[in-house]
Protein backbone atom coordinates (compact mmCIF):
# COMPACT_ATOMS: atom_id res chain seq x y z
CA UNK A 1 0.00 0.00 0.00
CA UNK A 2 2.75 2.42 0.55
CA UNK A 3 4.17 1.86 -2.77
CA UNK A 4 1.34 1.87 -5.18
CA UNK A 5 0.53 5.52 -4.38
CA UNK A 6 4.28 6.54 -5.66
CA UNK A 7 5.46 4.03 -7.61
CA UNK A 8 3.66 5.98 -10.68
CA UNK A 9 6.23 9.01 -10.34
CA UNK A 10 8.85 6.60 -11.50
CA UNK A 11 6.58 5.73 -14.45
CA UNK A 12 4.77 8.83 -15.64
CA UNK A 13 6.57 8.91 -18.78
CA UNK A 14 5.49 4.90 -19.71
CA UNK A 15 1.90 6.04 -18.50
CA UNK A 16 1.31 9.00 -20.21
CA UNK A 17 2.30 7.24 -23.31
CA UNK A 18 0.41 4.21 -23.12
CA UNK A 19 -3.16 6.08 -22.13
CA UNK A 20 -2.36 8.93 -24.77
CA UNK A 21 -2.19 11.49 -22.21
CA UNK A 22 0.04 13.92 -21.03
CA UNK A 23 2.88 13.71 -18.55
CA UNK A 24 1.11 16.30 -16.70
CA UNK A 25 -2.10 14.73 -16.96
CA UNK A 26 -0.76 11.07 -15.90
CA UNK A 27 0.16 13.01 -12.70
CA UNK A 28 -3.28 13.02 -11.36
CA UNK A 29 -3.14 9.32 -10.89
CA UNK A 30 -1.09 10.59 -7.52
CA UNK A 31 -3.56 13.99 -7.24
CA UNK A 32 -6.93 10.70 -7.70
CA UNK A 33 -5.04 8.61 -5.04
CA UNK A 34 -4.06 11.57 -2.60
CA UNK A 35 -7.72 12.57 -2.47
CA UNK A 36 -9.28 8.84 -2.33
CA UNK A 37 -7.23 8.99 1.33
CA UNK A 38 -8.31 12.67 2.31
CA UNK A 39 -11.57 10.93 2.35
CA UNK A 40 -11.13 7.72 3.14
CA UNK A 41 -9.00 7.99 6.53
CA UNK A 42 -11.83 10.27 8.24
CA UNK A 43 -14.40 8.98 6.92
CA UNK A 44 -13.33 5.56 7.42
CA UNK A 45 -12.02 5.77 10.72
CA UNK A 46 -15.71 7.00 11.86
CA UNK A 47 -17.41 4.23 9.21
CA UNK A 48 -15.70 1.08 10.69
CA UNK A 49 -15.85 2.15 14.87
CA UNK A 50 -19.33 -0.51 14.51
CA UNK A 51 -17.34 -3.00 11.99
CA UNK A 52 -15.79 -6.54 13.11
CA UNK A 53 -12.17 -5.60 12.57
CA UNK A 54 -10.67 -8.80 10.65
CA UNK A 55 -13.80 -8.72 8.59
CA UNK A 56 -13.00 -4.84 7.48
CA UNK A 57 -9.56 -5.39 6.71
CA UNK A 58 -10.03 -8.24 4.65
CA UNK A 59 -12.47 -6.26 2.63
CA UNK A 60 -10.61 -3.11 2.15
CA UNK A 61 -7.62 -5.59 0.76
CA UNK A 62 -10.48 -6.93 -1.48
CA UNK A 63 -11.05 -3.78 -3.27
CA UNK A 64 -7.32 -2.92 -2.88
CA UNK A 65 -6.70 -5.71 -5.59
CA UNK A 66 -9.97 -5.33 -7.20
CA UNK A 67 -8.51 -1.60 -8.16
CA UNK A 68 -5.40 -2.69 -9.48
CA UNK A 69 -6.59 -5.46 -11.66
CA UNK A 70 -9.13 -2.79 -13.40
CA UNK A 71 -6.35 -0.31 -13.95
CA UNK A 72 -4.17 -2.83 -15.51
CA UNK A 73 -6.62 -4.27 -17.62
CA UNK A 74 -7.78 -0.63 -18.65
CA UNK A 75 -6.64 1.33 -21.23
CA UNK A 76 -8.81 4.42 -20.81
CA UNK A 77 -7.37 6.94 -18.47
CA UNK A 78 -10.72 8.13 -17.21
CA UNK A 79 -10.94 4.44 -15.64
CA UNK A 80 -7.70 4.19 -14.63
CA UNK A 81 -8.26 7.68 -12.47
CA UNK A 82 -11.41 6.13 -11.11
CA UNK A 83 -9.65 2.88 -10.00
CA UNK A 84 -7.08 5.24 -8.37
CA UNK A 85 -9.61 6.86 -5.88
CA UNK A 86 -11.17 3.36 -5.08
CA UNK A 87 -8.01 1.94 -4.44
CA UNK A 88 -7.22 5.33 -1.87
CA UNK A 89 -10.16 4.37 -0.12
CA UNK A 90 -9.74 1.14 0.73
CA UNK A 91 -6.31 2.02 1.81
CA UNK A 92 -7.41 4.67 4.34
CA UNK A 93 -9.46 2.17 5.73
CA UNK A 94 -7.11 -0.47 5.78
CA UNK A 95 -4.12 1.84 7.51
CA UNK A 96 -6.68 2.94 10.43
CA UNK A 97 -8.14 -0.68 11.38
CA UNK A 98 -4.88 -2.29 10.92
CA UNK A 99 -2.72 0.09 12.90
CA UNK A 100 -5.12 -0.83 15.65
CA UNK A 101 -5.29 -4.63 15.29
CA UNK A 102 -1.69 -4.33 15.73
CA UNK A 103 -1.17 -2.66 18.63
CA UNK A 104 -4.12 -3.84 20.72
CA UNK A 105 -2.62 -7.70 19.23
CA UNK A 106 0.54 -6.32 20.65
CA UNK A 107 -0.71 -5.64 24.16
CA UNK A 108 -0.39 -2.54 25.77
CA UNK A 109 3.61 -3.00 26.85
CA UNK A 110 4.47 -3.70 23.08
CA UNK A 111 2.21 -1.06 21.07
CA UNK A 112 5.42 0.63 20.31
CA UNK A 113 7.01 -2.10 19.15
CA UNK A 114 3.98 -3.31 17.10
CA UNK A 115 3.49 -0.08 15.73
CA UNK A 116 7.02 0.26 14.55
CA UNK A 117 6.86 -3.02 12.53
CA UNK A 118 3.92 -2.02 10.74
CA UNK A 119 5.43 0.92 10.13
CA UNK A 120 8.32 -0.41 8.63
CA UNK A 121 6.57 -1.17 5.82
CA UNK A 122 5.83 1.96 4.64
CA UNK A 123 9.51 2.31 5.02
CA UNK A 124 10.48 -0.35 3.15
CA UNK A 125 7.83 0.84 0.43
CA UNK A 126 9.91 4.07 0.29
CA UNK A 127 13.52 2.69 -0.16
CA UNK A 128 12.93 -0.16 -2.04
CA UNK A 129 9.15 -0.97 -3.37
CA UNK A 130 8.84 2.16 -5.04
CA UNK A 131 12.07 1.58 -6.79
CA UNK A 132 11.90 -2.12 -8.02
CA UNK A 133 8.24 -1.01 -8.56
CA UNK A 134 9.58 1.87 -11.32
CA UNK A 135 12.03 -1.26 -12.30
CA UNK A 136 9.62 -3.60 -13.04
CA UNK A 137 7.44 -1.35 -14.65
CA UNK A 138 10.18 -0.37 -17.27
CA UNK A 139 10.94 -3.89 -17.94
CA UNK A 140 7.02 -5.06 -18.27
CA UNK A 141 5.56 -2.14 -18.84
CA UNK A 142 3.83 0.20 -16.31
CA UNK A 143 0.75 -2.80 -15.79
CA UNK A 144 3.20 -5.25 -14.64
CA UNK A 145 3.93 -3.34 -10.80
CA UNK A 146 -0.30 -3.17 -10.58
CA UNK A 147 -0.68 -7.28 -11.43
CA UNK A 148 2.18 -8.05 -8.58
CA UNK A 149 0.88 -5.71 -6.11
CA UNK A 150 -2.56 -7.46 -6.53
CA UNK A 151 -1.47 -10.72 -6.38
CA UNK A 152 0.62 -9.79 -3.22
CA UNK A 153 -2.95 -8.08 -1.60
CA UNK A 154 -4.86 -11.59 -2.21
CA UNK A 155 -2.14 -13.67 -0.22
CA UNK A 156 -2.28 -11.12 2.76
CA UNK A 157 -6.10 -11.16 2.71
CA UNK A 158 -5.79 -14.69 2.96
CA UNK A 159 -3.26 -14.54 5.80
CA UNK A 160 -5.17 -11.90 7.70
CA UNK A 161 -8.17 -13.92 7.73
CA UNK A 162 -6.28 -17.16 8.73
CA UNK A 163 -4.41 -15.01 11.88
CA UNK A 164 -6.33 -12.23 12.35
CA UNK A 165 -8.39 -13.55 15.49
CA UNK A 166 -12.32 -12.35 15.56
CA UNK A 167 -13.24 -8.84 17.51
CA UNK A 168 -16.89 -8.76 17.09
CA UNK A 169 -17.60 -6.67 19.68
CA UNK A 170 -16.19 -3.27 20.93
CA UNK A 171 -17.15 -0.37 22.76
CA UNK A 172 -17.24 2.43 20.24
CA UNK A 173 -16.04 6.31 21.23
CA UNK A 174 -18.77 9.08 20.92
CA UNK A 175 -18.97 10.79 17.33
CA UNK A 176 -20.26 14.25 19.67
CA UNK A 177 -16.95 14.04 21.00
CA UNK A 178 -14.26 13.46 18.51
CA UNK A 179 -15.93 16.67 16.42
CA UNK A 180 -15.95 18.41 19.72
CA UNK A 181 -11.90 17.76 19.32
CA UNK A 182 -11.63 20.09 16.43
CA UNK A 183 -12.52 23.13 18.37
CA UNK A 184 -8.84 23.20 19.24
CA UNK A 185 -6.68 25.74 17.31
CA UNK A 186 -3.92 24.25 17.62
CA UNK A 187 -5.20 20.93 16.08
CA UNK A 188 -5.86 23.13 13.00
CA UNK A 189 -2.26 24.68 12.90
CA UNK A 190 -0.60 21.32 13.20
CA UNK A 191 -2.66 20.00 10.27
CA UNK A 192 -2.51 23.07 8.08
CA UNK A 193 2.00 22.33 8.73
CA UNK A 194 0.51 18.79 7.72
CA UNK A 195 -0.86 19.80 4.50
CA UNK A 196 1.81 22.44 3.45
CA UNK A 197 4.90 20.74 4.23
CA UNK A 198 4.35 17.06 2.61
CA UNK A 199 1.97 19.23 -0.41
CA UNK A 200 5.35 20.68 -0.79
CA UNK A 201 7.69 17.94 -0.75
CA UNK A 202 5.17 15.54 -2.75
CA UNK A 203 4.73 18.38 -5.49
CA UNK A 204 8.66 17.93 -6.21
CA UNK A 205 7.99 14.20 -5.93
CA UNK A 206 5.33 13.55 -8.04
CA UNK A 207 7.01 14.84 -11.15
CA UNK A 208 10.49 13.89 -10.26
CA UNK A 209 10.62 11.24 -13.11
CA UNK A 210 10.88 14.62 -15.82
CA UNK A 211 12.88 16.59 -13.39
CA UNK A 212 15.87 13.87 -13.61
CA UNK A 213 15.62 12.74 -17.19
CA UNK A 214 14.66 15.65 -19.12
CA UNK A 215 16.38 18.72 -16.86
CA UNK A 216 19.21 17.11 -15.40
CA UNK A 217 20.16 14.69 -17.72
CA UNK A 218 20.06 11.60 -15.89
CA UNK A 219 19.37 8.25 -17.66
CA UNK A 220 15.66 6.90 -17.52
CA UNK A 221 17.31 3.46 -16.02
CA UNK A 222 19.06 5.68 -13.09
CA UNK A 223 15.54 6.74 -11.78
CA UNK A 224 14.95 3.75 -9.53
CA UNK A 225 18.60 4.22 -8.12
CA UNK A 226 18.05 8.06 -7.23
CA UNK A 227 14.69 7.30 -5.44
CA UNK A 228 16.08 4.64 -3.44
CA UNK A 229 18.40 7.37 -2.10
CA UNK A 230 15.09 9.65 -1.38
CA UNK A 231 13.84 6.13 0.46
CA UNK A 232 16.76 6.39 2.66
CA UNK A 233 17.36 9.84 3.03
CA UNK A 234 13.03 9.64 4.31
CA UNK A 235 14.23 7.09 6.82
CA UNK A 236 16.98 8.57 8.08
CA UNK A 237 14.94 12.23 8.60
CA UNK A 238 12.21 10.32 10.09
CA UNK A 239 13.98 8.45 12.49
CA UNK A 240 16.18 11.66 13.74
CA UNK A 241 13.39 13.75 13.39
CA UNK A 242 11.65 11.75 16.01
CA UNK A 243 14.08 11.60 18.66
CA UNK A 244 15.36 15.38 18.58
CA UNK A 245 11.42 16.03 18.58
CA UNK A 246 10.54 14.21 21.72
CA UNK A 247 12.85 16.85 23.74
CA UNK A 248 12.49 19.89 21.38
CA UNK A 249 9.33 19.51 18.96
CA UNK A 250 8.34 23.02 17.79
CA UNK A 251 12.13 24.25 17.10
CA UNK A 252 12.78 20.66 15.36
CA UNK A 253 9.23 21.28 12.92
CA UNK A 254 11.10 24.82 12.13
CA UNK A 255 14.24 23.89 11.55
CA UNK A 256 13.28 20.94 9.30
CA UNK A 257 10.68 23.16 7.45
CA UNK A 258 13.24 25.84 6.70
CA UNK A 259 15.64 23.40 5.76
CA UNK A 260 13.24 21.88 3.36
CA UNK A 261 12.73 25.23 1.96
CA UNK A 262 16.06 25.95 1.26
CA UNK A 263 16.50 22.35 -0.08
CA UNK A 264 13.72 22.74 -2.65
CA UNK A 265 15.01 26.13 -3.83
CA UNK A 266 18.19 24.85 -4.74
CA UNK A 267 16.88 21.82 -6.54
CA UNK A 268 14.85 24.37 -8.67
CA UNK A 269 18.24 26.22 -9.61
CA UNK A 270 21.01 23.49 -9.22
CA UNK A 271 18.86 20.78 -11.39
CA UNK A 272 20.33 21.10 -14.44
CA UNK A 273 23.40 19.40 -12.88
CA UNK A 274 22.93 16.02 -12.02
CA UNK A 275 25.33 15.23 -9.43
CA UNK A 276 23.85 18.55 -7.75
CA UNK A 277 19.91 17.02 -8.33
CA UNK A 278 20.35 13.73 -7.29
CA UNK A 279 22.25 15.24 -3.62
CA UNK A 280 19.28 17.23 -3.53
CA UNK A 281 16.52 14.64 -4.04
CA UNK A 282 18.23 12.75 -1.42
CA UNK A 283 18.48 15.60 1.26
CA UNK A 284 14.75 16.56 0.25
CA UNK A 285 13.73 13.20 1.51
CA UNK A 286 15.80 13.61 4.81
CA UNK A 287 14.27 17.38 5.50
CA UNK A 288 10.92 16.69 4.21
CA UNK A 289 10.10 13.42 6.17
CA UNK A 290 12.08 14.79 9.69
CA UNK A 291 9.02 16.59 10.91
CA UNK A 292 6.62 13.68 10.34
CA UNK A 293 6.17 12.06 13.49
CA UNK A 294 6.52 15.41 15.38
CA UNK A 295 3.74 16.70 13.87
CA UNK A 296 1.91 13.42 14.47
CA UNK A 297 2.63 13.27 17.87
CA UNK A 298 1.14 16.85 18.22
CA UNK A 299 -2.14 15.68 16.77
CA UNK A 300 -2.41 13.05 19.32
CA UNK A 301 -1.80 15.64 22.68
CA UNK A 302 -3.40 18.02 21.35
CA UNK A 303 -6.47 16.00 20.66
CA UNK A 304 -6.09 13.55 23.55
CA UNK A 305 -9.41 13.54 24.79
CA UNK A 306 -10.65 12.12 21.68
CA UNK A 307 -8.58 11.45 19.19
CA UNK A 308 -10.13 9.35 16.22
CA UNK A 309 -11.22 11.68 14.10
CA UNK A 310 -8.11 14.12 14.36
CA UNK A 311 -6.24 11.07 13.66
CA UNK A 312 -7.82 10.00 10.85
CA UNK A 313 -7.81 13.85 9.27
CA UNK A 314 -3.88 13.43 10.44
CA UNK A 315 -3.79 10.80 7.51
CA UNK A 316 -5.56 13.09 5.36
CA UNK A 317 -3.94 16.26 5.48
CA UNK A 318 -0.72 15.65 3.86
CA UNK A 319 -2.99 14.03 1.16
CA UNK A 320 -4.78 17.15 0.91
CA UNK A 321 -0.97 18.92 0.37
CA UNK A 322 -0.28 15.81 -2.08
CA UNK A 323 -3.87 16.30 -4.22
CA UNK A 324 -2.81 20.57 -4.51
CA UNK A 325 0.32 20.06 -5.05
CA UNK A 326 0.68 17.64 -7.50
CA UNK A 327 -1.58 19.25 -9.35
CA UNK A 328 -0.59 22.71 -9.29
CA UNK A 329 2.94 20.90 -9.89
CA UNK A 330 1.30 19.36 -13.18
CA UNK A 331 0.19 23.46 -14.06
CA UNK A 332 3.74 24.51 -13.36
CA UNK A 333 5.25 21.98 -15.94
CA UNK A 334 3.59 22.85 -18.88
CA UNK A 335 4.32 26.57 -17.89
CA UNK A 336 7.49 28.00 -19.48
CA UNK A 337 9.42 27.04 -16.35
CA UNK A 338 9.16 23.69 -17.49
CA UNK A 339 10.64 20.73 -15.48
CA UNK A 340 11.57 24.01 -12.97
CA UNK A 341 8.00 24.48 -11.81
CA UNK A 342 7.12 21.53 -9.81
CA UNK A 343 10.02 22.26 -7.30
CA UNK A 344 8.88 25.67 -7.39
CA UNK A 345 5.84 25.06 -6.21
CA UNK A 346 7.00 22.86 -3.31
CA UNK A 347 9.29 25.50 -2.29
CA UNK A 348 6.45 28.32 -2.07
CA UNK A 349 4.68 25.69 0.23
CA UNK A 350 7.09 24.29 2.07
CA UNK A 351 8.16 28.48 3.12
CA UNK A 352 4.28 28.68 4.21
CA UNK A 353 4.86 26.10 6.83
CA UNK A 354 6.53 28.17 8.67
CA UNK A 355 3.75 30.43 9.06
CA UNK A 356 1.23 27.99 11.25
CA UNK A 357 4.33 26.33 13.27
CA UNK A 358 5.43 29.96 13.70
CA UNK A 359 1.70 30.73 15.45
CA UNK A 360 2.29 26.92 17.69
CA UNK A 361 6.06 28.20 18.65
CA UNK A 362 4.05 32.02 20.02
CA UNK A 363 1.48 30.31 21.80
CA UNK A 364 3.69 28.30 23.69
CA UNK A 365 1.95 24.94 22.05
CA UNK A 366 3.48 22.51 23.72
CA UNK A 367 3.60 23.52 27.01
CA UNK A 368 0.42 21.98 28.43
CA UNK A 369 -0.79 20.67 31.68
CA UNK A 370 -2.42 17.42 29.38
CA UNK A 371 -0.38 14.66 29.21
CA UNK A 372 0.05 12.52 26.61
CA UNK A 373 -2.18 9.53 26.74
CA UNK A 374 -0.19 6.61 27.56
CA UNK A 375 1.16 3.72 25.59
CA UNK A 376 -1.63 0.98 24.95
CA UNK A 377 -4.77 3.48 25.61
CA UNK A 378 -7.81 3.64 23.31
CA UNK A 379 -6.21 6.97 22.26
CA UNK A 380 -2.30 6.19 21.75
CA UNK A 381 -4.22 2.98 19.41
CA UNK A 382 -6.83 5.67 18.07
CA UNK A 383 -3.84 8.24 16.78
CA UNK A 384 -1.89 5.11 14.79
CA UNK A 385 -4.55 4.89 11.60
CA UNK A 386 -3.80 9.30 11.02
CA UNK A 387 0.21 9.46 11.52
CA UNK A 388 0.95 6.34 8.96
CA UNK A 389 0.90 8.41 5.99
CA UNK A 390 3.07 11.32 7.15
CA UNK A 391 5.60 8.70 8.91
Amino acid sequence: MGTTEFVIAGLLPEIADDLNVSVSQAGLLITAFAAGMIVGAPAMAIATLHLPRRSTLILALAVFALGHLVAALSSSFALVLAARVVTALATGTFWCVGALVATTAAGPAATSRALGMLLGGLTVATVAGVPLGAWLGQLSGWRGPFWVLAVLSVGAAAVIGRYIPADERREAPSVRAEFAALRDVRVWLTLSAMTLLMGGVLATYTYISPLLTERAGVPAAAVPMVLTGYGLGALLGTTVGGRLGDRRPLATLITSAATTTLVLLLLTLLSPNPVAAVILVTLMGMAGFAPTPVLGALALRFSSSAPTLVSGLSGSAPNVGIAIGSWTAGIALTSPLEQAGPPLVGTVAAALTLLPLTALALMRATRSDTPPPQPGTAADQAIRCGTQDIG
